[in-house]
């Protein structure tokens, strides 16, 4: 099953640009730092709301003002779910592996049927990082785990969570317009249960990028290509849902919307309806939009 109705999100206490995120993401960019916290709540709660106006089962967990955690608006890089089973992963940036608080598991515990723990955490002590369903973009149906390599997606995580989640990896290098290693394969591409949102031109070696296509078109799924400049709108950083109505729904920012052409949304809604959201001030400050703050629950 490709999709879920129901997901976590994480209301944030203190917002902010985070320094030691923004050394190897560059879609983050100081900005409104006094107001971020303010703005970054107001974003989150019409976000959530549009969600569950939408059939959308939402659980939202508050954040604590302690440990300090800039991020953690992004829970879907610490935490994935699968069908029972939880799995943490190791993070790159220190004071994100804060986001991993007990309150949060003891929550998910409390509410949701956990049949095991993968607990991925070790890798920090080598400098070994996967950031969650940031760091690989999954096809749960053809149980292929996409990713681009980079300083927070470590090829040996990859492969010891495809081993033993039964994935077949696919990665490859990915690089903005200006050669920079892109941080996190959910800003470049999506997988939805019949098509692929995906930036090509960002996989500069002919040889992956001819890879990641067959692998694509041979789980029958429509290519979809989007620009450098729609990547860099966040028009990567979509999720489709489904709804308690057993409706299709695709997610994203209300910037990624409007950096789609008119063909292209008539393109996406031939396979569901679409929602959006304003989140400037997260998208500016976080360098992560409406996908990153989803962590699917199955």
């Amino acid at each position: 099953m490709q999709n879920t109705n129901t997901i976590l999100m994480v209301r944030p206490v203190a917002f902010a640009y985070n320094a030691e995120t923004a050394v190897s993401n560059k879609f983050q960019a100081p900005g409104n730092a006094e107001a971020a916290q303010v703005k970054a709540l107001e974003e989150f709660d019409a976000f959530v709301a549009k969600l569950r106006e939408n059939d959308i089962e939402v659980t939202v967990v508050d954040d604590t003002p302690e440990p300090h955690t800039p991020d953690s608006i992004f829970p879907n890089n610490w935490i994935s779910f699968h069908n029972g089973i939880i799995i943490l992963y190791p993070m790159y940036a220190a004071n994100r592996r804060a986001e991993r608080k007990q309150a949060v598991l003891d929550m998910i515990k409390d509410k949701f049927s956990v049949t095991g723990i993968i607990d991925l955490t070790g890798y920090e002590k080598d400098n070994i990082f996967l950031e969650g369903t940031g760091s690989m973009v999954l096809d749960r149906k053809s149980k292929i785990a996409y990713a681009c390599l980079s300083e927070r997606t470590s090829k040996s995580a990859l492969e010891d969570f495809c081993a033993r989640m039964n994935y077949t990896p696919c990665s490859f290098t990915a690089t903005d317009a200006n050669g920079n290693l892109i941080y996190h394969t959910n800003v470049m591409m999506s997988i939805a249960d019949a098509y692929v949102v995906i930036c090509l031109d960002s996989i500069k070696d002919a040889k992956e990028r001819n890879a990641v296509v067959t692998t694509i078109q041979n789980t029958g799924k429509e290519i979809m290509p989007i620009s450098f400049e729609q990547m860099n709108r966040f028009a990567g950083n979509m999720l489709q849902l489904e709804n308690k109505k057993g409706e299709k729904i695709l997610v994203m920012s209300e910037q990624a919307h409007k950096s789609l052409t008119y063909e292209e949304i008539s393109s996406l809604q031939k396979y569901n309806r679409i929602i959006y959201s304003k989140l400037d001030t997260i998208e500016m400050n976080g360098g992560g939009s409406a996908r990153c703050m989803i962590a699917e629950v199955f």
